[in-house]
């Protein structure tokens, strides 16, 4: 971990793209709240195959207009790379300085109609489209990415991206610290030597964390499952013992050297501030 102390600590935040005005109203209250604790910046989702990307490209560039720095999420989507490009230079124009590279999702019911871009292509394109503008952001997985057929293959496929051109990396969310450090101790052994930063997703409802994480392979240690599984009808409780969890993991990463924090907010101030106050950020 002596790379990961070497490098400045950034606190960030993350946005699902709206879907409705009623979702834009909401974020920007949000938005607003969240930009009192001086992030380094907002990211911004994209959806499974850029089915967000209206609604990703008008966040990013309001927040970008109000002052805050904007990171939107980016993948090909089955689209062609000249729209892709359009989009970066968009971007570009705009002043938008930092992007998140990614595969993404196939969108359901696509099958195979869609060819899948790997994000270290996707970051090649970038470098080639746009130089050195944008600070790339690129996803790392510490728990193995669920298509990965090995740990091997996993680093290997993160490597892969960084050798692209990526700058700095944004983990899956997790909630034990220990597959966090072995995986950037694993990087350094293999010459990556970049910022990997945390993912961190607040403890706020017992089945939608489930159904997640069960979808995107982030484990649930299993005391942490049973004790949320007694307190799902009890919110203030289940809050609390989330609150606990996530704050003293969040402990446990900046004690060991972890580069900063990415909060996925889901869309919510409060989890966000609570933790925020908690650790004395």
């Amino acid at each position: 971990m002596a790379a990961q102390e070497s490098f400045p600590r950034l606190f960030s935040f993350e946005f699902s793209a709206p879907k409705s005005e009623e979702a834009f109203e909401k974020i920007r209250r949000v938005h607003d709240r969240l930009s009192e604790l001086n992030p380094h910046f907002f990211s911004v989702t994209y959806g499974a195959g850029g089915s967000t990307k209206d609604g990703t490209k008008r966040l990013v560039l309001e927040i970008n207009d109000s002052g805050s720095t904007a990171a939107p999420h980016l993948s090909f989507g089955g689209d062609a790379p000249e729209k892709i490009e359009a989009l970066l230079n968009e971007y570009k124009d705009a002043g938008v300085t930092r992007l998140v590279a990614l595969r993404g999702d196939m969108p359901s019911g696509m099958g195979a109609s869609i060819k899948m871009t790997y994000a270290n292509e996707l970051v090649t394109f970038i470098r080639e489209k746009t130089g050195d503008h944008f600070h790339i952001e690129v996803a790392a997985y510490p728990e193995i990415h669920p298509d990965s057929r090995s740990v091997e293959s996993n680093l290997h496929f993160f490597k892969a991206k960084i050798d692209a051109g990526a700058n700095s990396a944004i983990t899956q969310y997790f909630y034990n610290a220990d597959s966090y450090f072995r995986f950037v101790d694993s990087c350094e052994k293999i010459g990556v030597d970049i910022p990997v930063v945390p993912g961190i997703m607040p403890i706020t409802n017992y089945r939608s964390l489930v159904r997640f994480s069960d979808i995107c392979g982030a484990e649930i240690p299993r005391w942490i499952r049973k004790n949320l599984e007694d307190l799902q009808d009890d919110k203030d409780s289940l809050t609390a013992f989330g609150d606990e969890v996530v704050a003293r993991l969040c402990e446990q990463l900046l004690e060991g050297g972890a580069p900063g924090l990415h909060f996925y907010t889901m869309n919510q101030s409060l989890p966000i501030v609570r933790l925020w106050r908690n650790l004395g950020l």
